[in-house]
Formats: C-alpha cells, structure tokens, sequence
C-alpha cells in the first residue's frame, strides 16, 4: 500500500494553524467533526513549521464562538467527546477512527503517554473553555478588560427593556410632541396617535445608527410641512382655472352625444369634477385608485369616444389632460414629512435609551457587541485588542455565515482578517449557502467581505456524511440546472446577469460518503427525491396549493407508517432492519399556518404530530387572547361583560347552549358570579398560578382540550403562560398591573424574550413539524416538504430593508427600483432556505410542486419562488401546462421521480 500523500490526508489534519483562514463546509460535511479535530491539534501541539501553531494551548486559550446557546452546549459537550476518545487512543484502549490513527501516527511512540495526559488535562478543563456564544464572549470581555474597554465592572443583562423603552417613547412624546399646535400638532394626532403606535412604526428603525437630531420635531415639521405646501400650491394653482373649462367641455361633448355612455357621463365625470373642486379648495384629497382619473387623460378620453368623433379641445382642457398624465408622480413626490419625523423620534430615542440603560448600568444582548466594538474603535482600542488576542491566540467562529457587520468588525479589528498574521489563528467556519437569518440581521454580504479578505486562504469540506449517494447526487442536480445556465445569475443570485465567472457564492457539487443503512419500501428501494406535480390549466391560489399538498404530504405518511408497523417500511442495515416510526419523518413548513395545515390533514388521518418553532411567541397564541379575558373576569366577577366575554372565550370552549342558560337561568348566572369571585379571593391570597390551576380543573379544561386536535399545544400554552405570569407578578402591584402587563405583550408594546418562545408540547416519538429555520443543523431520515413553491414577494407601500452591498438599510417609502432589489433580496434568502431544506435529510425528500399565482394575478408566479427559479433560470412558466418541461431534467432512475400529486 503507498503512503498517504499530504493532500490526501483530511482537511482537519493538514489545514494550517496560523493566519486568518475560511473553511467553507457545504450541508452535512462534518464542520463539527472538524472543528473538533483542529481543537485537538491545538491541544497537542500538532503540526511543523506552517501547518502548526508552534506551541501547545490549553482550552482557555482557544476561542470558539458560536451562535446560540444550545450550539454552545452541544459543541463544547462533543470537543470534551473527542478529547477523551483521543486520549483512549493514545493509550490504545481503543482503535478509534481514521482520523485519530492518523493523528497518532504523526508523534513518535514513545510521546503518546504525554500526549494522552495533554488531552486528559484538556478533558478535565472543558468546563473553563473558551466556547461561547458571540454576545456570552463580548459580555466576558467588557467585564474582564474594564479598564481598557472603559466599562462599568458591575453590569446588569437585561434581556427584556420593553418597558424602558415603552417610557422613553413617552418621554419623547412629552418632550416634543406636548409643545406643538396648528399643523404639526395635527399631523402628529393624524399619523401618530399615541405613543404606543409611534414605538410599533420606528421598531424596525432603531437597529440603525444615527446622530442626535440638531432641530426639534416641531420644527421639523414646521418646515416639511411648510415646503410640502408650497410645493401643493404650485401644482393647484393652475388646476383652479382649468376645471371650469373641464366642466364646460364635458356637459357639451356629453351633451353632444360625442361619448360612449358606457364608458363616460355624467355619473362618471360630475364626481371627479366635484374631487377636483374640494381638492383645489383645501378641502379633500384625490384618489388615484383603480386609474380613477382615466377619463381626464388624453387617450383614455379619446377611447371613451364615439367611434368617428373627432374631439375638439380648448388650450386650457388640453393643457388639463396633459398635466393629469403626470399629476399623481407629482404629488407622490412632494416633500413628506413622515420620514424624517420618523428617523427624528428614532435618533432621540435611540440615545436616551441607550442612556437610561448605561444610567442603570443595564445591558441588552446588542449592547454587548455595541460597547466592545466602541471601546475597539476607540484611543485605546489597540491595546485593547492586544490583550485579547493574547489571551486567545487562536479563534474559531462556527457559522460564519450568520455574522452581521458589527461582528465581523470586532473580530477584524482584533485579529485583522485581511493580514494573515502568523503570531495569531483565526479561522472562519461557514456555509453562505445556509445564510438563512437575514431577518436577525446576519448578513450575507459580510460573509462574502471575509471572504475577499482571505482569497488564496480557503479550504472546502466537499464530502457529505449525512445523506446516501443517491440523495445527495439529486440534490447536487437540482441546484446545477441553474448554475450551468451562463445567461442566469447562478444557483443563489449572485453571478453577474449574462456572465460566467465572477460567481462570489458559486454551487460545488458535493461527493457522499453514503450511509450504511438503505431505506426501503416493501423491499424495494424508492427514489431519494419525489416531485409531487399537482398538475393543472391555470395557476393555483395559495390556499388551494396548500390544502392539497398537505392532503397529499399525510396521506403518503400514513401509507408508509402503515408500512412501517407492518416491517415493509425502514431501513435495511448489515445486521438487521429498523421498521419506519414516526419520529424519522419531519414535514418542513415555512410558518404556524402552513404546520396547522399538514398537522390538521396528520390528525384527521389518527397520526398524531408536535410542532416546532425557533421564533413563535406563547403571546401570540389564541390561549394568550383568552387568558386576558379570564383575568379580567377574575378580576371584576360583578361586572356582567368581562364575565361573558371570559365564558364564551374559544379555549374554555362552554356549549352554546350552556352560555344561552346564562341569558335565561339567574342562578346558574349567580354560580358562576359566586365561582369567579373565588378565584379572585385565591388570586389575592396565593397567587395567579394557583388561580389559573383552579379555574383549569374547575373546568375540565385538561381532558376537554386532549380532545382537540390542537389540544396539547393549547394545554402546554396555557400552563406556560401561567407560570409566566406568575413570574410577572412578583414584580408588579396588584391585578389590574398583570392585566395590564399581559394585554401590553398581546400587542406587543413589550418585546417578547427567550423564555416567552412556545415551548414543545410533547416529547413523545412523534411526527415532528418544523420551521425550516429551526432545523438548520438538525437532520431527519425521511423530510416532506409540501409547501416549498410557497412565495410572498416583496410589495410596496410598506417599508423594506435593502443591502446596497456595503449595508443594509430600512427604506420607508420604496419606490419600484427598491422594491424590485427586496424581491431579489428575498428571492436569494429563500434560495438558500431551500438549500437547508433539501440537505436536511438522510435517505429521501418528498416536494409539493404547482403552478402558483403571482399574488392576486391570475398570470403564472412560479418563477417567483426558490424552486421555481431554480427549474426555469428566472423565466415565467410559458402556461402552467408547461410546468412538466421544468420537471423533465429531475427524472432520472434510481435517483428522483417526478409524480402526480
């Protein structure tokens, strides 16, 4: 047998292990496995001349950041793993894999007993280690370099400031809203209202920097509004002359008989006249809806002719129809204060809350990446820097790709990314094909900067463990329709149009290392991938597409879970065969509405389903809504409304005829007055918990709500948020205050923490309903994902954040150019959620494919969505008859097939 060559061995034991380096790790290709190895190789010293640190460390000394604190606990639990694994193997108590003989293989005999008890002592101080997430690490830092960083040695994580910043909104209003009159003070009460619906319009604002304002809102406003006026004036002042002679010309053109009635008269002309009258005057506003002014263009009054009449036209009318053509343009285009009113309150507010929380010595988890960035940034940001790249030399940031400019800048300005220096490690580990967390604020863009910054410094991890060969080859194949396609813009969007090269984010097909076990249907094995085509003339609607497809998604489960029990459904191993159960099947959804679907359809079928979420709110549960209406009945027993509206609320679920009893039997009233006044006693006495516990029992509601198909979601829901709430009120004075605290969360006026996200409700071996973005990092033998040609374009007349390619920005009022780039923006994430999607499996993936609607349209939006772009380049579907063309490339034997749905 020839020896290993250098460039055969793997990655983790030849990647060099000074400078700054990017590894990018495409889906189930072992970033963890690698990480892990390169942690070992710091521990023993590993490595000569480049390839080594050139000294052994100890887990203090190396940083590993991650992104979330489960990640944390399961990287550093499989780094303390494979520490001790390595050490059996140098003490040979166990053969170990390829990697670890090989590692072995690279120290002389005689130093593995050292070697061993390196990487025991390792073992032993994992709980000292240096792995964290990046928010845990800033917070550390700012604590432990106090005086250099310049902060507070004590400092308080808040994780929740919703109430702070519910009272610096009001200290704004006071301060700058109590002062105004005449017109500033109308616009405020015409746009504004009330402090609460300020803080929900300028949330999306305050992420972004911004100076303190130098002028007052008053005078903001003052002089917006005083522009904008002039400039309304000089678009009306002509407008005034000219709908006398519109008057005059249409009564005898209609007089005439010069019209076609059916398209223009007097019921159509009289209100538009009567619109621009009040308008000129001050008194109304001009609707431009549905193309209400057509008639008082040139070519639509021409097409509401008479065939054969030819109009005669005074100078002031044609002069009128032409300034139509463009009027609305105009006015859209004038001077609106809404903006930098907008931006005024959020610079104002901005800085006092960032006041009030130094002021409390407080820190929310943006503030700990904020601070440490500051205090890099500033006069002694150098030495800062150098303390800590001493005291960690070498870093590892696991999941690059979700790292946002701020980030990315602390990491630079301690490490240089750019400068390769060999004194130090830091080493970038990533997949930009998984940047699927824009809505958080990481950002693609910056992982591609890191990326310039390291050109000639890139390794890749190009063979996947976690899917079989012929899952993966699919997989490889859906993504490559679009990469080959030269006129295209690449699998994920980032080709210039019509080139070929130049591609930052380019697809590399990925090499499997297959899996042992062969999943197989009544001894047969089916193909990896399954492309249901819900076949049609015309484009389907989003409901319809998802009631069908989800019909579809449970009747194909139940089928093979039926299989399953029968031993005709699993996975064929060398020493057995494991029979399908449905803890191996996961249905991927994009939100709560597409999992009601598929787990209704589960339900109806007796197969029952748990559903998970990264990002639901217990709050925004129906369970949360009714909760408030029992509190406030509780609160008030005597008062007839908060009482029926507390009995017929939806989750204590009483018959109609038992609430009509109410209207007509005052003694069942006086019970249930007599029972809810007990449970205001016990709520004064012992606490919401144990009231809230009563009312569940009094009512049966425990085994009444199992008999839903929802009911242990809505049962977990309802306990969650009593425990939330009794939580709440140890801070709080009174019921009226819980009331209050929980109808704020409802609207969300208080932003929702960690501990409010909706906790599992079962842990039992069932069929697990996921959001795509929950199981980035998770994989399941069997994936069904129905709904994945679900889209929802950018629109305008909403805000939209935009990348320019140096930063994001929150546009408030996007003209056609801005919302042409969100689309394409959101066209790009929801490629790369399609990537996580289809790579989360192990042996087969089962997709939804129709012909959609484009929003309202009845014209074909396919091309719109991730899978759509991918299987037509960004074409339009030619017809929905044509969609069975897209399909074609993706049915090959063995491999995928192409189905009926």
């Amino acid at each position: 047998m020839s020896p290993i060559t250098h460039d055969q061995r793997p990655l983790a034991l030849r990647f060099p292990l000074r400078g700054s380096r990017l590894i990018e790790a495409s889906a189930g290709t072992g970033k963890t496995f690698t990480i892990s190895a390169l942690y070992l190789r710091l521990v023993l010293g590993h490595g000569e001349g480049e390839t080594g640190f050139g000294r052994e460390l100890l887990p203090p000394e190396i940083l590993v950041v991650t992104f979330t604190d489960a990640a944390t606990r399961e990287l550093r639990e499989r780094i303390r793993a494979r520490l001790v694994q390595a050490a059996r193997v140098f003490r040979a108590e166990e053969a170990g894999d390829d990697l670890l003989q090989q590692l072995r293989g690279d120290f002389p005999p005689g130093q593995w007993p050292a070697c061993a008890r390196r990487l025991d002592i390792a073992a032993q101080w994992m709980d000292e280690a240096a792995v964290s997430t990046i928010h845990g690490w800033c917070q550390r830092m700012l604590r432990e370099h106090a005086f250099d960083s310049g902060s507070l040695f004590t400092q308080t994580l808040e994780t929740d400031h919703g109430e702070l910043m519910a009272e610096v909104v009001r200290d704004y209003w006071r301060q700058q809203c109590y002062p105004l009159d005449g017109v500033a003070l109308g616009w405020v009460i015409n746009h504004w209202q009330h402090p609460d619906t300020l803080l929900g319009r300028l949330r999306p604002l305050l992420g972004e920097a911004a100076a303190a304002p130098a002028e007052t809102l008053g005078a903001l406003l003052e002089a917006a509004l005083a522009a904008r006026q002039a400039g309304l004036e000089r678009i009306r002042q002509p407008w005034q002359g000219w709908i006398c002679a519109l008057d005059t010309f249409y009564r005898e053109a209609s007089a005439a008989g010069q019209f076609n009635g059916t398209k223009l008269g007097a019921k159509t002309f009289e209100p538009r006249l009567a619109m621009l009258r009040a308008w000129c005057e001050g008194d109304g506003e001009l609707s431009f809806k549905d193309d209400h002014f057509k008639r008082f263009k040139l070519d639509g009054l021409r097409d509401a002719c008479k065939k054969g009449v030819e109009l005669t036209l005074s100078a002031a009318v044609r002069e009128a129809l032409q300034d139509m053509e463009t009027l609305e343009q105009r006015l859209q285009a004038l001077a609106d204060p809404a903006e930098p009113a907008l931006r005024h309150a959020a610079a104002w507010i901005g800085r006092r809350f960032d006041q009030e929380k130094r002021r409390r010595a407080e820190m929310g988890f943006d503030d700990m990446l904020a601070r440490l960035d500051a205090a890099l940034q500033g006069d002694n940001g150098v030495r800062l820097a150098g303390v800590i790249r001493k005291q960690f030399p070498v870093a590892l940031i696991d999941e690059f790709q979700d790292t946002d400019p701020l980030q990315y800048r602390i990491f630079d300005a301690i490490y240089r990314v750019e400068s390769d220096d060999q004194a130090t490690g830091l080493f970038l580990i990533g997949d930009p094909k998984q940047a699927i967390y824009a809505f958080r604020g990481a950002d693609i863009h910056t992982y591609l900067r890191a990326r310039r910054a390291t050109a000639g410094r890139h390794e890749n991890l190009d063979t996947n463990f976690r899917s079989s060969q012929v899952l993966v080859d699919a997989v490889n194949r859906v993504f490559e329709l679009a990469e080959r396609r030269a006129e295209g813009r690449g699998a994920f969007l980032f080709r210039e149009a019509g080139g070929t090269d130049g591609n930052p984010l380019p697809f590399h097909a990925v090499r499997a290392s297959g899996r042992r076990e062969v999943w197989q249907v009544e001894g047969q094995t089916p193909p990896a991938l399954t492309l249901w085509q819900l076949a049609g003339d015309e484009p389907l609607s989003a409901t319809t597409y998802r009631a069908e497809m989800a019909a579809r998604a449970a009747s194909e489960i139940v089928r093979l879970l039926g299989l399953g029990q029968q031993g005709q459904a699993g996975f064929a191993k060398a020493d057995g065969f494991d029979a399908l159960a449905p803890s191996d099947i996961a249905v991927l959804v994009r939100d709560r509405k597409e999992a009601e679907a598929i787990r209704d359809q589960l339900y109806r079928r007796g197969v029952r389903s748990v559903y998970l979420s990264d990002k639901d709110s217990v709050f925004a549960s129906q369970e949360a809504r009714d909760l408030l209406l029992w509190l406030r009945a509780c609160a008030e027993p005597d008062v007839d409304r908060p009482l029926r509206a507390a009995l017929a609320s939806r989750t204590l679920g009483l018959a109609l005829g038992e609430l009509e009893q109410l209207n007509q039997d005052e003694r069942i009233w006086e019970r249930r007055v007599m029972q809810f006044r007990g449970y205001r006693q016990r709520w004064q006495r012992q606490g919401v918990l144990p009231m809230l516990r009563q009312l569940l029992h009094d009512f049966a509601l425990p085994q009444r709500l199992m008999a839903r198909a929802d009911g242990e979601r809505a049962l977990t829901n309802l306990l969650h948020l009593a425990e939330l709430l009794q939580q709440a009120a140890a801070e709080l004075d009174g019921e009226q205050a819980l009331i209050r605290h929980l109808s704020e969360l409802l609207v969300g006026e208080i932003q929702a923490a960690e501990e409010q996200v909706l906790r599992l409700e079962s842990d039992a071996a069932l069929v697990r309903v996921v959001t795509i973005h929950k199981s980035k990092g998770l994989e399941y033998p069997l994936v069904f994902l129905p709904f994945i040609c679900a889209f929802r374009p950018a629109e305008g007349g909403k805000p939209l954040a935009v990348h320019d390619g140096e930063r994001r920005s929150l546009v408030l009022d996007p003209d056609d150019e801005t919302v042409e780039r969100a689309d394409r923006e959101r066209l790009g994430e929801e490629l790369r959620l399609l990537y996580v999607a289809l790579t989360r499996a192990r042996h087969a993936c089962w997709l939804g494919v129709a012909d959609l609607k484009d929003g309202r349209a009845d014209r074909s939006g396919l091309h719109r969505s991730a899978l759509g772009y991918l299987l037509g380049g960004g074409a339009a579907l030619a017809g929905s008859a044509a969609l069975a063309q897209w399909l074609a490339p993706l049915a090959v034997a063995g491999e995928s097939a192409v189905l009926p749905a």
